[in-house]
């Protein structure tokens, strides 16, 4: 009944649809060429002003080269080259104009380009030549003949001017881009119109359409909205009332009948997923709670147990150092012992602070230490640290040079015994990786790309690191191959807990070895620590 209707209509409407299209095709094609024509007249009016620039500015070096106040030959070079491309440019442009159909002026125009193309591609090749020819003007030569020769050269070809010839050339392709403008909004004009009158008759066939469907399926379709409405709300009870025989009444029935069943499986579904749902609920989050308390707990004990077992390995190392170096040997005067023993108490204090840091660190899940920032001279700390760490290079057979400090500035805004702890972090991980009868050299300086830095350096002749590993020796527990096999009982926390300090004075650390910087093995420790300034805010 209406499925009759409905195909007629809509195959009317198809078939109209079909020749606005067709005309539509028609009209783009027609505005597409005059666009397409416009863009080349464009495009060729670009190139003679890009030709009459290069031109000039190819004058401007052969002045230069004349007086003697410069003139590069490669931007010489490059100049003719870029006239050179900008002809070749425009043939092919005129080429694209003479296949876009041109009408009866543009033909004309085409044989004006096609002459004045020639010309120049004449006359920049005679100002290569000539340009490759020009000499200094001599210093007793008068202006006026630098001048008439610059002339001759860029201006004039066989009696023509080639000023004036780009100029025409110039004036003639504007016009033409004007007059393919106005062809072209002509064609859009006449395309509107087109589009116009057809949106226009298409528009009232709809409406025609519309009206006759609209009164005969008001009634129908309101009814069946109301109850795919009403289904979308969840409304599963309610059905929709249609008589008779035709398509919509059996949609109305299949309608309440899906409805019906639907029903009965979402009472059923609805109180087994309460069920499941509180069930799994419940146990989800009771797991959750509980690895995310596991993990926590047991990443806290992990980084505590490693921070501890390396924070107090390298203190009590260089006070058993101490000891054994005092006790070897024969008797010795008691200012050595007296010396020795002072060396110790100090290093004890250094380690009763660490142990104080890493019990707050405990209490207070901090993963950072506390600093006492005040203005120190970068020479104590190191002089300390190079004291405690002879005592543990003396027992691994490792000597360490310090080269003379430098009469310069090397006070720092920081934490003495913290810059203390870092500097000997770093000799301690030289010495230990040095090979029995190595060296370690320590040496102080200005950074050379910042005056207002200074930096520490500890080169040694050890294992070094490989390549591949320098990114990754500031991780938490990494460990490159080589130092595994060089020393088994390694933490990995040294140079990651180095450069946390280095960061916490507002300095940096990083190494270079093998396949870096360095070339005869060993690694290199760069500190770099700002220096005071009094005047900073």
């Amino acid at each position: 009944m209406f499925r009759r209707r409905l195909s007629l209509v809509l195959i009317f409407l198809a078939a109209t649809i079909a020749l606005q299209g067709m005309g539509a095709v028609l009209a783009l094609r027609e505005v597409e060429r005059q666009v397409l024509r416009g863009r080349i007249a464009s495009d060729i009016h670009m190139g003679f002003v890009q030709l009459s620039s290069i031109k000039q500015r190819l004058r401007s070096w052969t002045t230069q080269f004349k007086i003697g106040a410069g003139g590069k030959l490669q931007e010489r070079d490059a100049l003719i080259l870029s006239l050179q491309g900008t002809l070749a440019k425009l043939a092919q442009l005129t080429q694209s104009a003479a296949d876009a159909g041109p009408d009866s002026t543009g033909a004309a125009e085409q044989i004006a380009r096609r002459e004045a193309l020639q010309v120049l591609g004449q006359a920049v090749t005679a100002l290569a030549d000539g340009i490759g020819q020009v000499q200094a003007l001599q210093p007793d030569a008068p202006a006026r003949q630098g001048w008439d020769t610059l002339n001759d050269i860029f201006e004039r070809l066989d009696g023509r001017d080639l000023r004036q010839l780009i100029a025409q050339n110039i004036a003639r392709e504007n016009a033409a881009v004007q007059r393919e403008r106005d062809a072209a909004d002509q064609a859009l004009a006449q395309m509107q119109l087109l589009w116009i009158s057809m949106a226009l008759t298409l528009a009232l066939l709809s409406l025609a359409a519309t009206a006759y469907f609209g009164r005969a399926l008001r009634a129908p379709l309101d009814a069946l909205v109301d109850g795919a409405k009403a289904l979308g709300r969840g409304q599963l009870t309610h059905r929709i009332v249609l008589k008779g025989e035709d398509e919509f009444s059996d949609v109305a029935r299949s309608m309440n009948a899906m409805a019906e069943e639907l029903d009965k499986h979402r009472q059923r579904e609805t109180k087994t997923r309460y069920e499941l749902e509180a069930q799994v609920g419940e146990r989800t989050r009771a797991l959750h709670e509980a690895n995310e308390s596991l993990q926590r707990t047991d990443l806290r004990r992990r980084q505590l147990l490693a921070d501890i077992s390396h924070e107090l390995r390298t203190p009590t190392t260089a006070i058993r150092g101490e000891a054994e170096i005092t006790l070897r040997g024969q008797d010795r005067p008691a200012a050595d012992y007296r010396e020795a023993l002072q060396r110790i108490v100090s290093t004890s204090r250094q380690l009763g602070a660490v142990i104080d840091d890493l019990l707050a660190m405990a209490r207070s899940d901090m993963d950072t230490l506390s600093l006492v920032r005040q203005v120190i001279d970068l020479s104590t700390p190191l002089l300390h640290a190079l004291t405690q760490a002879k005592s543990l290079a003396a027992g691994r057979k490792v000597r360490i040079d310090c080269q003379p400090l430098r009469d310069m500035p090397m006070q720092v805004l920081g934490d003495a015994q913290r810059i203390g702890q870092l500097l000997l972090l770093l000799l301690d991980n030289a010495v230990s990786y040095s090979h029995p009868e190595g060296r370690v050299t320590v040496s102080v300086q200005l950074a050379e790309d910042d005056p207002q830095a200074v930096e520490v350096r500890i080169v040694d002749q050890g294992i070094g690191i490989a390549p591949n590993e320098l990114a990754l020796v500031f991780e938490r527990q990494f460990r490159g191959r080589a130092a595994r096999l060089h020393r088994a009982d390694g933490s990995g926390l040294g140079l990651p807990l180095a450069r946390a300090l280095a960061v916490a004075h507002g300095g940096s650390l990083h190494l270079e070895s093998p396949g870096d910087q360095l070339s005869q093995g060993g690694t290199r420790a760069v500190l770099r620590l700002l220096l005071y300034n009094p005047l900073a805010p």
